[in-house]
């Protein structure tokens, strides 16, 4: 939200509550001077995309300056940081010049991120609410305290009642422990903020083609032809990316197209904007489709040899006609026609979406909507082509990756026996231990161990909902949470009980958190410091699947330590600590060492190759960042030469393979060990008697000239390649087949391929299962379940993809709704439209019950007439709470507020800058700023999330510790939202609910 100041002075309203961040009159200069850093560097690009020039030397200081690089612990571009440090004090920064992903750009938040760690409003020492009152302990008593706590809840209640909730922020390596902890814990009820940001995307996108994560780059986006952008504003949620979109634009004419119901920042640089009803999308790309398929502007060939199942979108998208999809969305049945040509006549093109199209009832209805279009226009596997899904936070990939997840173990292996199997293998571990750590119960026949947790969208219904309704032996009863805003979910006044009614909850955060102040408890909550990202080290995974190495710029401050260290002295207080870290070294300060943790993921993460990215080979593309292109990403020459920077993965093999990674997944023109791919064989080979397999194309190189499953020990067998295996990993697969002594492989009999049926592993899309049963006969230890990376190394070798070479499925039959379908909001204002497109019927999945057709049913359209939906700031990220405790930003934007369009303020007497509630159709208000203007159309209002400290009309600043408010507090739009979970990974839906708004 921009705004005018007058005669240089920061415009206040009365309320506005940013008390001890600037003084009443003072103006943007007298801020910065008096903020205590020299204005000129980050005061200058607080706009998108803005560079700063380099330092100059001559007014250095006497004493060495140490340059050290970093990574951007925002948004998921990966921009690095380099920061100067004078006597291990962090005094200044520039962006990475050499960086391909920044190219000397920052945004707002970048340019400002030294201030997160040095920041005076961070949490200093552990603290606990005695009496009502914050009261400083120590680490010792903090450790001690919580975990008496835990084990009584855990002895009482089973390990289900604790709450292990994970973070974005973590770096890959604390992420990896994270889960693993977890799991030595002895309970999947384990998540973080992806479930609530594209958990609809994984499961969506790597149910349709294999792996569900970004399949280009922002660099690849200077190929486009054209861009297709819905539900995404980059301007504001990933400023940088905007560089590389524009650099399109400018440089091949690619007209951009934007589909929002907003007009956004990003939408007032695109050459056609498409304003749609929100949680219509399904609709709007059917009604797109529909003129493709009408004039026969599909690629056919690359359907015919690549995708199975468009036959019946074709049935579906036949029923949306151009006055259907206009009654339906709102678009005009001539502009889709427009866009349909403009995608038609500019191949490749690229899709980019965000959580305008993630954070619905039918999400993943939308994701694989948006999929279908580009397989349909043939633009999968291309350079300019493919989904660029943009990632919200640094590690937000990373983190999925891993397997912070409620029900997958690192790498999305699941959590069947086979999978449990495998990891036990990797950590050295008796499975049997194992099992015995998880609560005995059983739902139905499959016991605790095996059972997808509750999500993190869900963990108020852990807490409130009747035992009895639960599939699991009893309530939530702790709460941890581990680098987690709650202000970034839904049902806040139900959130408020639910942290009100728990024996413990424990926040572990560089910054309080709203967890701080929401509710009204007196006792039973500690606080504790964890180090920012720059005070440890270790890998994180930008949206594009590069890792890059973070190095540690400055020792932890105040009392706070590292994340990893925290686990090890709740570990140790536990009794598993020589377990958790037995192939990983303790350093000095009960530190794990991050590099062991790095090289213990790449020993078990097969499936997705984060098993080439060594500590050694991420470190050498940090130190050479000049080396690489910064369109293809490929080094040209130096120490990576041939290497994709970041090694996106699948980086398959071992380090000593030395595959480059993946640049631009399923790209067939260049051979695999190139980093070259096809489909992903996930599904199995057939499907009611048609071919799931490629028709005659294939991987440049490829021995095999046609489609084929994944690679097993038999297919190796079978193909006579066996014999390219060596001794030791024929000795490592003998191992996991269930042959200790080494009996050679080739003895073993053809049709047993080792693995017994308890070995199986059925992976998981991240929030939709993986059909397993083709994996009975797939001939055993397979491509990812082979520890030596052999089977990986010999089908390479022959030119093939370890995964197989399939074709796409447009439908996918284990879903809801095997074919997308619009269904409309559960919270709807089109009554003719809920009849004509209703819900789901309620249902129990993930652990919970879930509302859908109860809710629908009830009209509240009358009294709740206004949509309301939700987005991000330039300013800010995530909940907020360490944007808004930053000076540098608290400055920019003050004020909570809401959008609303021009006729329906004017309907309701609301003047700009006034005071309103806006109430949602569960009774739930808030009081912000009015906003009106056209950004919004008419009947839609918006506000961003990034809020919180006040609550329906309270002021909450007095509740913190003292010195760790944020600067900035407001209400979080998510008090006003409502109940709404996506059918298949209980994604929360935050973007097309209802409100009614007033004047205060």
């Amino acid at each position: 939200m921009l705004r005018k100041k007058t005669n240089g002075f920061t415009r206040r309203s009365p309320n506005a509550p940013t008390q001890g961040a600037a003084p009443r009159g003072i103006d943007r200069r007298g801020f910065l001077r008096g903020s205590g850093l020299a204005i000129g560097g980050l005061a200058a690009i607080a706009g998108t995309g803005g560079t700063v020039t380099r330092a100059s030397a001559q007014d250095a200081a006497a004493s060495a300056v140490e340059r050290i690089k970093s990574v951007c612990t925002h948004c998921s571009v990966g921009c690095t940081v380099i920061a100067e440090v004078e006597n291990g004090v962090w005094t200044g920064q520039e962006p990475g010049w050499d960086s391909p992903f920044n190219l000397g750009s920052h945004c707002a938040k970048g340019a400002s991120v030294r201030e997160h760690a040095h920041g005076e409003r961070r949490l200093k020492y552990p603290m606990k609410k005695v009496n009502g009152e914050w009261v400083r302990i120590s680490w010792g008593e903090a450790i001690n305290e919580i975990g008496d706590g835990m084990m009584k809840i855990r002895e009482e209640s089973g390990p289900d009642s604790v709450y292990w909730l994970g973070s974005a922020k973590h770096s890959n390596e604390q992420a990896y422990l994270f889960r693993k902890f977890a799991a030595y814990w002895g309970t999947n009820n384990v998540d973080h903020q992806a479930r609530i940001c594209h958990s609809t995307t994984v499961a969506g996108v790597a149910n349709t083609w294999g792996y569900g994560a970004m399949t280009n780059s922002y660099n690849d986006i200077h190929n486009s032809k054209a861009m297709f952008l819905i539900g995404s504003n980059p301007a504001e949620a990933h400023p940088v990316s905007l560089l590389h979109i524009l650099k399109a634009k400018e440089e091949n004419n690619a007209p951009l197209i934007v589909c929002d119901p907003r007009f956004t920042r990003t939408a007032a640089h695109a050459d056609e904007f498409v304003r749609f009803r929100p949680g219509s999308d399904v609709a709007l790309v059917w009604g797109i489709l529909w003129h493709i398929f009408e004039n026969g502007w599909e690629d056919e060939e690359f359907i015919r040899t690549r995708v199975w199942g468009m036959d019946q979108i074709r049935e579906e998208v036949a029923r949306w006609t151009p006055d259907e999809v206009e009654r339906v969305t709102g678009a005009p049945a001539e502009q889709l026609e427009r866009v349909a040509r403009t995608l038609a006549n500019n191949r490749p093109g690229t899709v980019v979406w965000c959580m305008g199209g993630t954070q619905h009832t039918n999400g993943n209805n939308n994701t694989r909507a948006y999929c279908i279009l580009q397989l349909a226009l043939g633009n999968m596997g291309r350079a300019g082509g493919g989904t660029n899904i943009f990632r919200g936070h640094d590690n937000v990939q990373g983190a999925t990756d891993v397997g912070v997840l409620a029900d997958t173990l690192p790498g999305y292996y699941g959590l069947s026996e086979g999978a449990w199997a495998h990891w036990a293998r990797v950590w050295e571990e008796d499975l049997d231990w194992l099992k015995s750590r998880f609560s005995d119960a059983t739902v139905g026949d499959t016991p605790m161990m095996n059972l997808t947790g509750i999500p993190v969208s869900r963990w108020i219904d852990g807490v409130l909902e009747d035992k009895e309704n639960l599939d699991q032996p009893d309530n939530t009863r702790a709460m941890v949470l581990w680098g987690h805003a709650p202000n970034s979910q839904t049902r806040m006044k139900e959130m408020k009980t639910a942290m009100e009614r728990l024996d413990m909850l424990v926040v572990v955060d560089p910054y309080p958190t709203v967890s701080a102040v929401l509710h009204d408890r007196t006792d039973g909550v500690y606080l504790l410091p964890a180090c920012t990202q720059f005070e440890t080290r270790g890998s994180v995974t930008a949206s594009n699947r590069s890792l890059q190495w973070r190095d540690q710029i400055v020792s932890p401050l105040f009392e706070s330590l590292p994340d990893q260290t925290i686990m090890a002295l709740f570990a140790k207080k536990f009794g598993f600590h020589d377990r958790l870290f037995r192939n990983i070294a303790i350093d000095e300060g009960e530190e794990p060492n991050i590099e062991d943790i790095t090289r213990e993921f790449n020993r078990g993460m097969w499936t997705i190759g984060y098993t080439g990215q060594s500590p050694e080979r991420m470190k050498m593309h940090m130190a050479n960042q000049h080396t690489f292109d910064r369109t293809t990403l490929r080094a040209t020459g130096g120490p990576a030469d041939g290497d994709f920077y970041g090694l996106p993965w699948p980086c398959w093999g071992t380090p000593e393979m030395k595959h480059p990674g993946t640049a631009v997944l399923y790209d067939m023109s260049m051979p695999v060990a190139e980093g070259g791919l096809t489909f992903r064989a996930r599904f199995g080979v057939e499907r009611d008697g048609d071919n799931l397999l490629a028709e005659g194309v294939y991987s440049k190189g490829s021995e095999i000239k046609d489609g084929y499953p994944e690679f097993t020990v038999q297919m190796l067998r079978d193909l006579g390649w066996e014999k390219d295996l060596t001794e030791d990993e024929v000795a490592s697969i003998n191992n996991v087949a269930g042959y200790p002594d080494g009996a050679p492989l080739t003895n073993a009999p053809a049709d047993d391929g080792g693995a017994s049926k308890d070995e199986e592993v059925g992976e998981t899309s991240q929030q939709g299962e993986i059909p397993s049963d083709f994996e009975k006969d797939t001939g055993g230890v397979n491509w990812k379940t082979d520890l030596s990376g052999g089977i990986q190394r010999v089908a390479i070798k022959h030119g093939c993809a370890p995964f197989g070479n399939a074709k796409a499925r447009a439908v996918v039959w284990t879903f809801p709704d095997p074919v997308p379908l619009h269904r409309e909001p559960l919270y709807s204002a089109r009554r003719d439209l809920v009849a004509d497109y209703p819900t789901y019927e309620d249902k129990q999945f993930w652990r919970v019950p879930t509302m859908y057709a109860s809710i629908q049913q009830k009209d509240f359209s009358e009294d709740y007439p206004i949509i309301l939906t939700s987005g991000r700031l330039v300013e800010y990220e995530g909940g907020g709470d360490e944007t808004r405790s930053n000076p540098w930003l608290a400055e920019l934007q003050q004020e909570m507020f809401v959008e609303i369009n021009t006729r329906d303020a004017n309907n309701l007497g609301i003047r700009d800058g006034s005071q309103v509630w806006v109430e949602g159709p569960e009774g739930s208000k808030v009081k912000v700023m009015a906003m009106v203007t056209e950004r919004v159309g008419v009947g839609v209002a918006f506000m961003p999330f990034h809020f919180g400290g006040h609550f329906e009309g309270d002021d909450l600043r007095y509740k913190y510790p003292e010195g760790a408010d944020p600067y900035v507090l407001g209400e979080s739009c998510n008090t006003a939202q409502t109940y709404g979970y996506d059918s298949v990974t209980q994604m929360q839906e935050t973007k097309a609910t209802l409100c009614k708004i007033w004047t205060a």
